[in-house]
């Protein structure tokens, strides 16, 4: 109605009236009783959707070096995709271990720091970069956190995602943007490790998101598939190991790594535990506060028709699942995060599986400090070992 303020004016109302408040595909709409009818026909839905490009093959891996860090082996490993730089990751996992273990697929944040993928949560040195350390001791309360649950008895896999680290869009790759903020023709070497040619990098790459999106919306497929079908091959890598008993696989993730847990957590039974940390609310929150404070990752055309967002990750049920909240995270309003939590409780309680979902609500701002990661790795000690 007129006068209704949100970040799209007194359109908003209206446009969030389009929305069902229960999408025709959520497992709470009483026309779906059946767990696995729902599941089937809502997944199917759901991948139309996210159009992610098909990877029919599971790459040749490459282990670029080995060595000891920090009471654990790390593998440094890379392989190639059919399309883009070469992916570059690295395995973690108690030294001297030989019994297959548990496995976690770690997913790095967004963070507005592209320049960076998975090193932004782990550590293979004593002498990190130091935005890498500025950002463990913003965001994690100064741990790595793949580290420091590989030490707890995991084999654990974390990778450069789609235009993150190794898989960035690189300057010298682009033409067409000689003009305004996006000019590339004065920008310096993109693959400078001094700490102003980072920053510099980032900002570039968070105003370049949006021609992104658009060209692949253009090619008929979305961000959210792309990044789903890179993280699937990571984790077929993942499970592919001798070392790593494919059964018992989890993932999770801080802020964009919450977002890739959502959607990797919720098409892909081989996540047979999931943390969601960070990223958690309904569309109605996106439509009417909070769209501008979240990537381009986040958003698959018409998909809200057929479920609100934490449904997404609801798929997965019976599943467990783990959501960490922050009360002050300016990401989200906190009402919806506790919307997202009602949802999920329904979804759960209809299948019968309350006892495997939890969502915990946190004191402070948006993070995945030292007591969320505690209360992480119980959960996954809880279902994994």
């Amino acid at each position: 109605m007129p006068g209704s303020k949100s970040i799209i004016g007194d359109y908003g109302q209206w446009i969030s009236s389009l929305k069902k408040e229960i999408p025709a595909l959520s497992f709470r709409n009483s026309k779906w009783q059946a767990l696995d009818q729902w599941k089937n026909e809502a997944l199917i839905k759901v991948n139309e959707l996210l159009a992610k490009p098909c990877i029919q093959e599971v790459p040749v891996v490459t282990v670029e070096k080995k060595y000891t860090f920090d009471g654990l082996e790390i593998e440094e490993l890379s392989w190639q995709l059919p399309y883009g730089r070469v992916t570059r990751a690295v395995l973690l996992k108690p030294s001297g271990v030989t019994k297959s273990l548990p496995g976690i697929l770690a997913l790095h944040d967004h963070a507005g720091k592209k320049y960076f993928g998975y090193r932004k949560i782990v550590r293979t040195s004593d002498d990190p970069h130091p935005l890498i350390r500025d950002h463990q001791s913003t965001d994690y309360s100064g741990k790595a956190w793949a580290n420091e649950i590989a030490r707890k008895g995991y084999v654990v896999l974390v990778h450069d995602t789609f235009a993150f680290g190794s898989r960035r869009v690189r300057y010298e790759d682009v033409e067409g943007l000689g003009y305004g903020p996006l000019n590339v023709n004065n920008r310096t070497d993109s693959d400078s490790e001094k700490p102003e040619n980072i920053e510099l990098y980032n900002q570039w790459a968070g105003e370049h998101e949006h021609v992104m999106s658009k060209s692949l919306f253009s090619a008929g497929t979305t961000w959210p598939g792309v990044v789903l079908a890179e993280d699937q091959i990571a984790l077929s890598i993942l499970s592919d190991r001798a070392d790593v008993d494919p059964d018992r696989i989890g993932c999770g993730g801080l802020s964009g790594g919450g977002l890739r847990t959502v959607y990797l957590g919720g098409l892909d039974p081989r996540i047979k535990c999931a943390v969601c940390v960070g990223f958690m609310t309904t569309w109605n929150d996106l439509i009417l506060h909070k769209s501008f404070t979240h990537t381009w990752m986040t958003y698959a055309p018409l998909l809200p028709n057929y479920l609100d967002f934490p449904e997404i990750l609801g798929l997965r049920v019976p599943l467990p699942t783990l959501v960490q909240n922050n009360i002050h995270d300016d990401l989200y309003t906190l009402s919806e995060m506790k919307k997202a939590d009602i949802i999920l409780v329904e979804v759960y309680k209809k299948a019968n599986a309350a006892q495997h979902y939890k969502a915990v609500f946190y004191d402070g701002p948006h993070k995945f400090d030292a007591k969320m990661q505690s209360d992480a790795f119980q959960w996954f000690d809880k279902y994994l070992k």
